[in-house]
């Protein structure tokens, strides 16, 4: 299991992180966007004094063959060898990406996850999955690999904006609906408006600029944010493969990964997060629909994700495409649609049959509502 830091001090962290792996030679990964914004806050610590900086295109749309293959290139021009270490630094593109080269270069070298987004933070760099996006399909190219450490360092929130901290909100909004009611009503109450350093962003809500000091806000969300990493990291230790009850974590992604990919292949992607909060729409009318999810929370968490996440538009003649993206989901077994859905808040229904009729119904329900 990887060893999971919540950090309070990010060059002490670092520095035992790195001593512990003791690498030959060390390599950070950062994207274009990290390289500017991150890198500068751990390029000066003393650990990191000879290490080499490689640079990828930033968003999803970097998470290919090609970037991964030029990953490789520069570890091999770099001389790496399975003895050294390459140090993670960004979103989840670059802790999934970089998490698969290292995995892959000369049979496995150790990795450092240091996530700065609050996605990355609460699900990406967390539980061993990497891997690549593929014939305009999300992560199928992958492996189940460990980061030898991940650092969560909550100063890294500060440099987001509006729509990448609620893109990260919605995956911990997914860990309330699967662990407890109280987490749950935390996160639906949680005055996320207050730390948006955007006014009046598209999809977002519509917050006053006459914000007061967010520390104490950032406080709180640090604290949520151990929470949900602590659901992910429970459920996970349980299944680290996926065999069983960690397919709960992929509450929303039937349909999100589908919503996803559709946007990617139209060339208008959308953010993770977004794609989830959107399939969430959609899988909880299902579990209302057939497994007895109370109506009164599915309402609650809809009107929670209508009024900061929008919709994303959709015409119904694109349902069949949708459909289609959904059979290539991992969770399906011998050509059984598999979903995720709720009885209640943790009740979870795991490999759950549902009908391409009511997939198609859920549809119309996302549309119309």
């Amino acid at each position: 299991m990887q060893d999971i830091i919540i950090s309070h001090n990010l060059e002490a962290d670092l520095t035992k992180a790195v001593g512990r792996i003791a690498p030959d030679r060390l390599f950070v990964l950062a994207d274009e966007t990290t390289a500017v914004f991150c890198w500068p806050v751990i390029r000066d610590f003393e650990a990191l004094r000879n290490a080499h900086l490689i640079t990828i295109g930033a968003t999803d749309e970097a998470k290919t063959l090609d970037t991964l293959a030029t990953v490789w290139q520069q570890l091999g021009e770099g001389g790496a060898t399975r003895h050294s270490a390459l140090i993670n630094l960004g979103g989840g593109m670059v802790t999934d990406l970089g998490g698969f080269a290292a995995s892959t270069f000369k049979r496995g070298m150790a990795f450092i996850n240091i996530p700065t987004t609050l996605l990355a933070m609460v699900d990406a760099s967390v539980g061993g999955k990497t891997g690549i996006n593929f014939r305009g399909l999300k992560n199928e190219i992958g492996v189940f690999s460990d980061a030898d450490t991940v650092i969560l360092s909550t100063p890294f929130l500060r440099t987001l904006d509006s729509h990448n901290i609620l893109s990260g909100y919605a995956e911990m909004l997914k860990h309330g609906l699967i662990s407890t009611a109280e987490h749950w009503k935390k996160l639906l109450t949680f005055d996320i408006c207050g730390i948006l350093p955007q006014i009046g962003t598209v999809g977002g809500p519509d917050c006053d600029d006459k914000q007061p000091d967010r520390s104490e806000r950032y406080a709180a969300l640090a604290s949520l944010v151990e929470e949900s990493v602590g659901v992910k990291e429970h459920i996970v230790s349980e299944d680290p493969h996926e065999q069983g009850i960690r397919k709960a974590l992929n509450l929303g992604h039937t349909i999100g990964h589908a919503f996803e990919s559709l946007a990617l292949l139209k060339g208008r992607p959308v953010l993770h997060g977004y794609a989830v909060a959107w399939g969430l729409v959609c899988e909880l009318y299902l579990s209302t629909k057939l497994t007895g999810f109370p109506r009164e929370r599915f309402y609650a968490t809809i009107q929670f994700i209508k009024e900061n996440y929008g919709t994303m538009a959709l015409d119904c003649r694109e349902y069949d495409r949708l459909y289609d993206l959904m059979t290539h989901d991992k969770k399906n077994v011998a050509g059984r649609m598999n979903f995720t859905l709720l009885g209640d808040i943790g009740d979870i229904r795991i490999n759950q049959q549902v009908s391409k009729d009511d997939i198609f119904e859920a549809l119309d329900y996302y549309r119309e509502n």
